[in-house]
Order: structure tokens, then sequence, then C-alpha cells
């Protein structure tokens, strides 16, 4: 058994909590886990081990009834994250919205894929690690444009000018002053 990550928080495998999370996933996947090649709910596990840096666990199966094997990935579904935007709406965070306009801001740059997921990553990280069940649109936005500073001056500066919504060349040319005066540095 390995420590469960539940929205954010890593629950020590010798922790009550990650023993009762460990048993209702189990018992969960248990009782839905239908083979994909002949439908039968009853397969055994043959090789089961972390993915994702100890968030995910990565089990290989065998059907009992047809002996094919299959891969299942168990992940713990744990109380959504809220995000609080600027008008005080509230909506459950979404990774795609994310992944989007990290997207929009590295179009035509030379950025691997690899990269951006990587980078992405990061960002989810900070963000589900950084607080309980709230956080601010705000919060979210400032630690995108840290991961893009860190990733290309480009796609950070068009982050930024949809993001802050500058409103005349003056704005965009003071973000572009804090940039060349952080390279400088």
């Amino acid at each position: 058994m390995h420590d469960i990550l539940c929205v954010g928080r890593i629950f020590n495998k010798n922790s009550w909590t990650f023993h009762l999370l460990y048993y209702i996933i189990s018992q969960e996947v248990k009782k839905n886990m239908k083979c994909p090649f002949c439908n039968q709910p009853d397969s055994k596990v043959i090789d089961s081990r972390p993915a994702e840096e100890g968030t995910v666990v990565r089990r290989r199966r065998e059907c009992a009834e047809c002996k094919r094997r299959f891969t299942t990935y168990e992940k713990v579904e744990g109380i959504p994250l809220v995000v609080i935007k600027k008008n005080g709406d509230r909506q459950t965070y979404d990774r795609n919205k994310i992944l989007k306009g990290v997207l929009r801001a590295c179009e035509k740059r030379p950025i691997s894929a690899s990269n951006i997921e990587e980078a992405m990553e990061k960002i989810e990280h900070r963000v589900l690690s950084s607080c309980d069940k709230e956080v601010s649109s705000h919060m979210i936005g400032e630690i995108v444009m840290d991961e893009l500073k860190k990733l290309d001056d480009v796609a950070y500066v068009r982050f930024a000018s949809v993001y802050r919504q500058f409103k005349d060349i003056n704005t965009f040319m003071d973000e572009l002053k804090l940039l060349l005066d952080d390279q400088e540095e």
C-alpha cells in the first residue's frame, strides 16, 4: 500500500483515514471492475504499482473468464476543489480550462508537448497543495504565469496580456520591463 493523495492532502498509509479511503476504493473497484473484452465482473490483479508520482495506482488484471489482460488506474476522488471567481461566483475546479489557456499562450512556440504537460502538472500540484477546498482564480492565474515565465517568455506575455487585461500599451510595456528586469538578475 502507498500513501493516498486526496485533493492536495496526502494521507499517510499508517493513518486511519488512509485505510478507510483505501477500503472504500478497493470495494468500489471490486464491485464495478468489468473485463473490457467479455464484460465479466471477475478479474484478478497480476501486478500493482504506483503511477503519476504515487497519486494513482496502476493495476494489471486478468479476466477470470476469457483470460485476457487489461490495465486499470485507480485514483482517489475527493471533495471537488472550488474556484472563487473575481465576481464572487464559485465553480468546480477544471484542469481543462487552465490547459486551454496554457495551450493558447504556447501556440506556435517551440515548446514540446511534454514540456507543456510537465508545466501543467506543476501548476496543478501547486494549486491543489495550496489550499483546502477553495482557491481564488487570482491565485491560479498567478501560479500559471509563474510557471509560464519559467517555460517561455512569449507564452508568459501572451497569457499575462489576457489574464491581466492590459488596458493600453503602457501597462503592456510595464509588464515587459518587469520581465526584462527579471532576466537581467
